[in-house]
């Protein structure tokens, strides 16, 4: 997990992609109520939900909040990985170079960028390029700290 850190050069947030909710209680603090639910109705689907996360989180991707961002997207390879594997996968946004669009989804693109530093690269075809809509639900208050993709229900 340490060479994964390496490939960006700027300070990063990681989030972990789960096959399904039942799969965040190895990663995660309890959950309230309102916080389960809410994830249990916008999930799967373009949100990061950012949680308070526990001891069983390698010490690498902490951040002095403890917190982790966690996905559940709606995407069938994704899902089949994660279901296939039987644990999260670790993600992040790849930021593209370019002045106009935001973030690299071009998969031949990637190759070329990555594909000497990664084990395997999955081409679903292009990407979307508008990003998750993050909630931060860590505080007394739930709060969107970024609208993206998707509106919370």
């Amino acid at each position: 997990m340490a060479q994964v850190v390496g490939l960006k050069k700027e300070k990063v947030a990681f989030s972990f992609i789960f096959n399904n909710l039942s799969m965040l209680s190895e990663f995660t603090k309890p959950l309230s109520n309102e916080v389960y639910k809410l994830m249990r109705k916008n999930l799967p689907g373009p949100f990061t939900f950012i949680v308070e996360g526990n001891n069983n989180i390698p010490k690498i991707f902490h951040n002095k909040k403890r917190t982790v961002g966690i996905r559940i997207p709606d995407n069938n390879i994704v899902s089949a990985i994660t279901a296939g594997l039987g644990h999260p996968l670790l993600t992040t946004s790849i930021h593209s170079p370019d002045e106009i669009v935001e973030y690299m989804t071009d998969p031949e693109e990637i190759r070329e960028t990555f594909g000497r530093n990664v084990d395997i690269i999955i081409d679903g075809g292009f990407g979307d390029n508008q990003p998750s809509t993050i909630i931060d639900c860590t505080g007394d208050e739930i709060e969107i700290t970024r609208h993206g993709k998707g509106i919370l229900q």
